[in-house]
């Protein structure tokens, strides 16, 4: 439910237009492995995961124990908190809402809610944004005592919506759960029936996400993931169930992972509203400055190597989340976990993402294998000058290349190779790569002419 760190990118030039692609088959077994690998390597019990490619969800599986004691294995059937990815279904119900002109993004807190006066200029669009400087009532990463008691949407604007504001509206970003009940709240106001409702009406239903549970309810059977929770690196135990009325509206939705891949689809393809309502969703919020928030209505927004890219994470209670989807080049990668204990989902989600942009551009990889062995003989002292560009060579020198071979070659061997950004710079390929070496990390940005020459291999330190 809180803000969980995204993924972490180079963010470069606005890209210029979308791109359709037709994604290769997915590398399943090397998907599997590398999901297994972090969850042991940070100690996670489970993780369910869904990518889709294109138009379909082409994978879909669980691995590790959804539950412990006693203890089963997880099952694409397990439904996992998703905490604060609920943000987004709300900030899509609100625009609904508003294209039946029923009421506007820009109207006030006061009109709907005139007891709440400190927030009464605070407007809807600020409030599914992040900006409306209203006070979070969950900064903590643990369940303060408090939260294992029910408590009521009302209690909650009383005891945190009707502090003063910690910023005036529109002048700073900062997460808050609260703006979300008091979205909410004005939600039910207007569309006179229970949130979760209407979502089963208007976006479950019809998307077919059958496994929605409203996790609010406090409703945990056999289908479903427990969570878990550990102090620092002692052992897991069962987190503590969260008492009704803390996640509504702000994080209260479960489900399996190849449902909430099914509302990416729908996002990407823009099935339930209309574009202009899509537009706004997926638009980032800028501050009275003139900054950028990197955050648009419920989603974060951002671009990553010449990709528009829409993400977000949840956390409650011994759940983890990561939600991520690339509406142009028709990908998303969904990892839900049941461990607060170690961002896995994210981890996880990193990995797969290189994963699946070597399905959809399979170019990236071979430039990568090239790079890697052009890397190879430069620690050796050898170039194969056929690669090269005219400039390129000129740049080249045997001084040039004597240099390169005596700095990297003491590094020890090579570790990792990774590429971390790309895009289009000049009319060329630009990529940049991350290159670890047993003594040293090293940087190296290459550009590509059209027929596939280097025009540069530049190495740096890192």
């Amino acid at each position: 439910m809180r803000a969980v760190v995204m993924i972490k990118v180079l963010t470069i030039a606005l890209m210029a237009g979308s791109t359709a692609l037709s994604a290769a088959p997915l590398d399943e077994p090397r998907a599997a492995r590398i999901v297994r690998a972090e969850l042991e390597r940070l100690g996670v019990p489970s993780a369910s995961v869904a990518i889709v490619l294109d138009d379909r969800i082409a994978y879909a599986q669980a691995f590790g124990k959804a539950r412990l004691k006693p203890e089963r294995a997880a099952t694409g059937a397990d439904r996992y908190e998703i905490g604060s990815v609920s943000k987004q279904f709300l900030a899509a119900s609100m625009l609904m809402l508003q294209e039946e002109g029923k009421s506007a993004l820009e109207a006030k807190v006061g009109r709907y809610l005139p007891e709440l006066d400190s927030a009464a200029n605070v407007t809807l669009r600020q409030l599914l944004s992040h900006t409306a400087g209203i006070r979070d009532f969950w900064p903590q990463d643990y369940v303060f005592t408090r939260m294992l008691s029910p408590i009521s949407p009302a209690e909650i604007l009383e005891l945190w919506a009707r502090q003063p504001l910690d910023f005036p509206p529109g002048e700073r970003w900062q997460y808050s759960n609260t703006g979300y009940t008091v979205a909410g709240v004005i939600f039910e106001k207007v569309a006179g029936e229970p949130l979760f409702s209407f979502l089963q009406r208007r976006v479950f239903g019809p998307l077919h996400m059958s496994s929605v549970q409203n996790a609010d309810e406090g409703t945990v059977d056999s289908s479903d993931a427990v969570g878990y929770t550990r102090a620092a690196l002692g052992p897991l135990r069962p987190a503590p169930r969260v008492g009704k009325g803390w996640l509504f509206a702000a994080g209260q939705l479960a489900m399996t992972a190849e449902d909430l891949a099914r509302w990416d689809l729908a996002l990407i393809d823009q099935r339930l509203m209309k574009p202009a309502s899509y537009r706004q969703l997926e638009t980032e919020v800028l501050l009275s400055n003139g900054v950028g928030t990197r955050y648009a209505l419920g989603l974060g927004v951002r671009m990553s190597s010449e990709r528009r890219i829409l993400s977000h994470g949840g956390e409650t209670s011994g759940f983890i989340s990561h939600n991520i989807i690339y509406p142009d080049q028709r990908a998303a990668i969904v990892v839900l976990t049941n461990s607060d204990a170690a961002d896995a989902a994210t981890a996880i989600g990193d990995k797969l993402r290189d994963l699946v942009f070597e399905s959809v551009s399979p170019l990236d990889t071979e430039r990568r294998k090239e790079a890697r062995r052009i890397f190879d003989g430069l620690r050796q002292g050898k170039l194969d000058r056929a690669l090269l560009s005219d400039n390129a060579n000129e740049y080249f020198t045997p001084e040039t290349v004597h240099d390169i071979a005596r700095g990297i070659a003491p590094l020890g061997p090579v570790k990792s190779f990774e590429l971390t950004s790309s895009g289009t710079r000049g009319g060329m390929d630009f990529r940049i790569y991350k290159i670890k070496l047993a003594k040293r990390e090293l940087e190296l940005v290459t550009l590509s002419l059209p027929d596939g020459k280097l025009e540069q291999y530049m190495i740096s330190a890192k």
